[in-house]
C-alpha cells in the first residue's frame, strides 16, 4: 500500500522527498496552458456535489497528471485548475492492480465513473467517486504536480461549527451543496486533491486503526481548547476544523495529545469509514508537546469520603501487564478512593474464553496488586450477569462492579445478595430507605437493558450514615450514524434506549428520596452521553447535581474519540451532597495518550465530600 517515491525513475532521485520533489517541479498550473480535449474535464465529473453527475456513465479522454500511488490504483489530478473552489479536481482511478504510470506521468483515461462506498454501509459512508478498469495513454512524463492545497492559513479554512446544515436525511444526488457553509461540502470539494496541513498539532492521539487527528496552524482559528491541548466538545459544535490522518500509504508514529509537526504535512484527500481523511504521501514525524498524566491526588484528609468512576476497558484477570498500571493509578494517582466504582469488568477466563461469567479471580487480582504497590486493602462488589446477555465485547461478560476499603469503617448494609434477574425494591425502614437486595440490579429485565449492563445498586453504612451509589454503564452509541456520513444531521439511533435507561435509574433514584429527602445518592459510571444531552438531562431530573458541571466547558472531557475530547463518563449526587463536595477531579491518565500507553480509553473521575 506504500507509495515508493524512490521508484518514480528519472523523476526523483533515491531518497528525494516528497516536498523536494514539489520544490523542483512544481510550476504555476492555474490558466489555459494546455491543450483543449475531447473529454470531461475531472471537476466536471467530480461536480459541486457528493455525487458525480456522470455517476454510471464512461467517459472518455479525462486528462490529469498522476499525483499519488497506491496498491490497487492511483490518483489523478487537473494540471490546470478550473477556479472554482466547489469541485475537486482530483479523483481516484481503481484498476485493482498496482499500476504502471508514475507521479508526474502526464496521462488521458477512459473508465467509468462510479461512486463507490467502500465500507459497503451506504447508510453511514459517503461515496467516493472513481474512475473504474481504464485504459489511458501516457502523453508525457516529468510533469511539474499541482501545488497543495493549504488546509487553514494561506489557504482553505472549512468551518469550524456547522458540519451539514442545509438538508435533513441522506445525501443524494441535488443535495444542496456549500463548501463555504458546510465542512462536510468543504472536505468533499477537496476529495482525491493534493493537501497540505502546517504546523499540524495533535488532539487525538493515535488510536487502534493508526489514525491520528490534529488541528492546522496550532489550533489558532480553532473553537473551544482544552488546557492540555485537545479540542472540546460543546453543544452543537462537534469541531469539523479536526484533521485526521490514516495510514493506508504510509505507517503512522505514536504521539500524544500536544505533540507538533514541525514541517508540512502533505497528502490526498481521503474518504472511509464516515470520515474525510488525508492520507499522507510523505513519512510524518512530530515533536513532542511534553504531555504527562495529571497530577496526583493528595490523600484524603480525616472526614472525607472520596468516590472514583473509572471504565477499565475490557480488564480480566491475568491480564498482569495492564493490572500492575491499575494499581499504580489507583494507589499513586488517585490517592486510593474509600469507593471505587468499575465498569467494563470481564469474567475470569477473559473474552477468549466461554467457560464462566465468575469474575471473583478478576477482582481478587486488583485487590492483590493494589496491596503489593503499598495500597491499602480493598473489598468487592459483583454481581454475575447471565452469559452473553450484558453486551460489550464478545465472550466478556462484562459487568459493573465496585472496590471499596476495608481499612475506612465502611460496611455493608446487611440484606440478600442480588441475582442477574431479581429487581431491587426501596422499602421504608423508620424513615430510611432501604434495600430489598444489596448488592441488587435495577430493573434488570425491562426491555431497556436487554444486551446491555443493568445499573448496580450498593448500600454502605459510614458512621452510621446510609449511602447509596448507583452504577451505570448505559448501551454504546455504536449504532448512531457517523458526523461526516451520508445522514445529515446524523441520527441518534440508540439514544432512545439510553433515553429509557435514564428514566429507569432516575425512578429509582426518586424512590429513594421518597423515604427521605436527605438520603446521600451517588449515581455513577459511564452514561456513554455527553452532559448536555437528554438522556442526562432525564436522569438528573429534578434530583440530581452533575459534577461535571462544575468544571469550566473546557475542562469537561473524560474521553477522546477521533480527536474529540467529551464527557461520556459522570458523577452524579443528590442534593443533601451537593454542600458537602470538597472536590471534583477528572484526571488525565488515559485519554490523551496512544493506544499502547493507556490503561483504558476513559480518564477516571474522582469526586471528595466531607463525611463528618
Amino acid at each position: 500500500m506504500v507509495m515508493l517515491l524512490s521508484g518514480c525513475g528519472p523523476l526523483i532521485q533515491e531518497n528525494t522527498t516528497f516536498l523536494e520533489f514539489l520544490e523542483v517541479t512544481q510550476a504555476p498550473i492555474i490558466g489555459d496552458t494546455t491543450p483543449a480535449w475531447d473529454g470531461p474535464t475531472i471537476a466536471e465529473i467530480q461536480g459541486a456535489g457528493h455525487f458525480s453527475p456522470f455517476d454510471g456513465q464512461t467517459v472518455m479522454n479525462v486528462h490529469g497528471v498522476v499525483t499519488v500511488i497506491r496498491a490497487d490504483g492511483f490518483y489523478l489530478q487537473m494540471m490546470v485548475s478550473d477556479g472554482d473552489p466547489a469541485t475537486s479536481e482530483g479523483i481516484f482511478v481503481y484498476q485493482g492492480l498496482i499500476p504502471s504510470v508514475r507521479p508526474g506521468d502526464e496521462v488521458l483515461v477512459s473508465g467509468e465513473v462510479h461512486e463507490w462506498v467502500r465500507s459497503s454501509d451506504a447508510v453511514n459512508d459517503l461515496p467516493v467517486t472513481q474512475l473504474r478498469f481504464p485504459t489511458l495513454e501516457v502523453l508525457s512524463r516529468g510533469n511539474p504536480l499541482p501545488a497543495p492545497i493549504v488546509i487553514g492559513e494561506g489557504g482553505r479554512k472549512p468551518p469550524t461549527e456547522v458540519i451539514h446544515d442545509h438538508s435533513e436525511g441522506p445525501i443524494f444526488p441535488g443535495t444542496p451543496f456549500d463548501p463555504e457553509a458546510s465542512a462536510l461540502d468543504f472536505y468533499e470539494s477537496l476529495e482525491g486533491m493534493l493537501v497540505q496541513v502546517n504546523n499540524a498539532v495533535v488532539v487525538g492521539a493515535t488510536n487502534r486503526f493508526k489514525e491520528i487527528v490534529v488541528l492546522p496552524d496550532d489550533g489558532a482559528w480553532a473553537s473551544v481548547r482544552t488546557p492540555r491541548g485537545g479540542i472540546v466538545v460543546r453543544e452543537g459544535d462537534f469541531n469539523p476544523e479536526r484533521v485526521i490522518l490514516d495510514d493506508a500509504l504510509l505507517d503512522m508514529p505514536f504521539v500524544q495529545v500536544g505533540d507538533y509537526a514541525e514541517q508540512p504535512i502533505i497528502g490526498v484527500m481521503d474518504y472511509t469509514y464516515g470520515n474525510y481523511k488525508i492520507q499522507p504521501v510523505e513519512p510524518v514525524s512530530f515533536m513532542s508537546g511534553g504531555l504527562q498524566p495529571s497530577d496526583s491526588l493528595p490523600p484524603s484528609e480525616p472526614g472525607q469520603l472520596r468516590v472514583a468512576s473509572l471504565n477499565t476497558e475490557n480488564f480480566a484477570a491475568r491480564e498482569y501487564d495492564r493490572m500492575v498500571i491499575l494499581a499504580d493509578q489507583i494507589v499513586n494517582w488517585l490517592a486510593s478512593p474509600d469507593i471505587i466504582g468499575l465498569q467494563e469488568v470481564v469474567d475470569n477466563d477473559g473474552v477468549t474464553g466461554r467457560q464462566t461469567v465468575a469474575a471473583d479471580q478478576t477482582y481478587q487480582e486488583m485487590i492483590d496488586a493494589i496491596l503489593a504497590v503499598g495500597g491499602p486493602p480493598y473489598g468487592y462488589v459483583n454481581i454475575d450477569p447471565l452469559m452473553d446477555q450484558d453486551g460489550g465485547i464478545p465472550g466478556g461478560n462484562i459487568r459493573l462492579g465496585y472496590l471499596y476499603r476495608l481499612d475506612r469503617g465502611l460496611s455493608l448494609v446487611d440484606a440478600p445478595h442480588g441475582d442477574a434477574v431479581t429487581a431491587i425494591e426501596v422499602f421504608d425502614q423508620d424513615g430510611m430507605a432501604m434495600l430489598s437486595l444489596n448488592p441488587g440490579r435495577i430493573d434488570p429485565n425491562d426491555e431497556a437493558f436487554i444486551n446491555s449492563r443493568k445499573p448496580l445498586v450498593v448500600m454502605f453504612l459510614l458512621d452510621g450514615q446510609p449511602l447509596y451509589l448507583v452504577n451505570n454503564h448505559f448501551n454504546s452509541k455504536r449504532p448512531d450514524n457517523a458526523l461526516f456520513g451520508a445522514f445529515q444531521p446524523p441520527q441518534l439511533l440508540s439514544e432512545p434506549k439510553r433515553l429509557r435507561q435514564a428514566q429507569i435509574v432516575h425512578d429509582f433514584v426518586e424512590s429513594l428520596l421518597a423515604v427521605n429527602a436527605n438520603s446521600r445518592v451517588i449515581v455513577l459510571g459511564d452514561l456513554n452521553e455527553f452532559y448536555f444531552s437528554p438522556p442526562v438531562e432525564t436522569l438528573k431530573g429534578g434530583y440530581l447535581h452533575n459534577l461535571i458541571e462544575t468544571l469550566p466547558v473546557e475542562a469537561r472531557y473524560t474521553y477522546i474519540y477521533e480527536g474529540n475530547s467529551q464527557v461520556l463518563d459522570h458523577i452524579l449526587v443528590s442534593e443533601s451532597l451537593v454542600p458537602l463536595v470538597a472536590g471534583f477531579e477528572i484526571m488525565h491518565l488515559n485519554s490523551e495518550f496512544d493506544y499502547m500507553s493507556q490503561f483504558s480509553d476513559h480518564d477516571p473521575l474522582v469526586a471528595t465530600f466531607w463525611w463528618e
